[in-house]
């Protein structure tokens, strides 16, 4: 059960409108790793969950904890839109470089949404459930999780950077601040996964079924070899099951792909090696041969 009150987690509001700054604020509101994404994906996680219900309990902390930033970033985009577009119209009138400004605000602020937040990205894209991860297995999932949180911060520092109004410094700051415990949160969370299971996932599959010749082979596939002076090129591997080898220069070893011939009715281009079939009409016609 969730239930919705007035407050918010923290303060969301602007100290003046800004509507081209809404625009960019929409990413990660609807963005690939926007606030959106990680909410939908941390609930289903949690919902679905069929481990230790510690983590279902603490997935479903951070997911509900994500609506309530949904909630933050629309409201801070709303009142960004305050008095957009009439109060900005009569400006741009009176100053054409103000104009030329406000030509990277949103159309579909005022078209479609009415001087509100919408469930896309900055440049219009729709949110897409494609961007949330939940694959039923805790440590694949968390490192999802990891990345998402990495690359959520990233844009709302860079978001930071962009703007020097007071009151969106202030709650991106808080942003700031939360996706640094969420980062610590799942490095935490799959630490403790790996002191419990192999850090490969799934850590179930048995490795005597893969081809354990190139388990541990790192190939150089570019030109240079900077890329064996790497921790992953050679000592002990991660999972502490055997060493990495570095191969300067690997072989192919798959066969030359030989396919058959289409059958007729498929239509693709002939065998050069057969001769053409006789024209025929429509009444002869016989697509098995």
């Amino acid at each position: 059960m969730f239930k919705h009150i007035k407050e918010l987690q923290y303060n969301a509001k602007p100290s003046q409108p800004d509507p081209v700054y809404a625009k960019k604020l929409q990413e990660i509101l609807g963005g690939q790793f926007g606030e959106i994404t990680v909410m939908m994906q941390y609930l289903f996680q949690g919902w679905n969950c069929r481990a230790d219900q510690k983590y279902k309990d603490m997935i479903l902390d951070i997911g509900t904890e994500e609506i309530a930033h949904v909630e933050m970033i629309a409201t801070m985009i709303a009142q960004l839109l305050d008095g957009a577009p009439a109060r900005e119209q009569e400006e741009a009138a009176k100053n054409p470089a103000v104009e030329a400004v406000l030509g990277g605000m949103n159309p579909q602020h005022v078209i479609v949404s009415g001087l509100g937040a919408t469930p896309t990205d900055s440049v219009g894209y729709p949110w897409n459930s494609r961007y949330t991860v939940a694959s039923g297995n805790l440590l694949a999932d968390f490192r999802a999780n990891l990345n998402a949180e990495s690359q959520g911060r990233l844009q709302v520092v860079r978001l930071y950077e962009s703007t020097t109004d007071p009151g969106v410094r202030d709650m991106l700051s808080f942003l700031i601040a939360r996706d640094t415990m969420h980062q610590n949160q799942w490095m935490a969370a799959i630490e403790e996964l790996e002191q419990t299971q192999k850090a490969i996932v799934p850590s179930t599959f048995p490795q005597k079924l893969e081809k354990q010749e190139v388990s541990y082979s790192f190939m150089n596939f570019s030109q240079g070899e900077e890329s064996a002076q790497g921790r992953w090129a050679s000592g002990q591997s991660m999972d502490k099951l055997s060493n990495f080898e570095y191969v300067a220069n690997p072989e192919a070893m798959g066969q030359i792909p030989q396919l058959q011939q289409a059958p007729a009715y498929i239509h693709n281009s002939p065998d050069p090696t057969k001769p053409a079939p006789p024209n025929m009409d429509a009444a002869n016609y016989d697509p098995q041969k």
